[in-house]
């Protein structure tokens, strides 16, 4: 009797343990299969290739190497700053920052950044556009040729177009200090 119910409770447990399997096995495809025709997120991290890009671009700026900083750049790239300038093109771009860089900053240097690449899929707001944006927020020191310095921290959202160039700049700082250093 002792064996029977011994191998009874050993059957039982074998079919159990198999039934579980298949139950796990069918979850998982269930879950793959769910995945594979969920719709994506609204926004998600993107790669961090755009991080690499960001930290690159602030090194070639920092160092004076406007060319090697505007190979990122497209074409029609615009760059805005939360006070309403723009510059429009790389040309444009190429020429502010060369000259800034050249003939109005002694040095300049990007401390404590923060980085976070996301890939907009579904934008929140009509002027705000789907793809991958680099936000970056960083403490600037500037000396400039007045002799003046300047600090503070400036953030900058960067979007890429389809082919991994920036297309859009967009820079958050306070013009006082700048101003103020660079009066002679």
């Amino acid at each position: 009797m002792k064996k029977t119910i011994a191998m009874a409770f050993a059957i039982s447990l074998l079919f159990a343990c198999t039934n579980q399997k298949t139950e796990d096995k069918s979850a998982t495809t269930t879950d793959s299969a769910a995945a594979a025709t969920a719709k994506p997120q609204p926004v998600e991290f993107a790669d961090a290739k755009y991080v690499e890009i960001g930290k690159t671009g602030n090194a070639s700026l920092s160092s004076g190497n406007i060319d090697a900083w505007m190979n990122n750049f497209a074409d029609n790239a615009v760059y805005v700053w939360n006070n309403g300038d723009s510059l429009a093109g790389k040309p444009a771009i190429t020429a502010y920052w060369k000259k800034r860089r050249g003939d109005v900053i002694d040095s300049i240097n990007f401390t404590q950044d923060i980085w976070l690449a996301v890939k907009v899929n579904q934008p929140q707001q009509a002027a705000q556009a789907p793809g991958v944006w680099l936000l970056g927020w960083y403490f600037t020191s500037a000396k400039y040729k007045t002799g003046k310095r300047m600090t503070q921290w400036i953030h900058t959202a960067t979007h890429f177009d389809a082919n991994d160039k920036i297309d859009r700049v967009v820079q958050f700082l306070d013009r006082a200090p700048i101003n103020a250093a660079t009066k002679r």
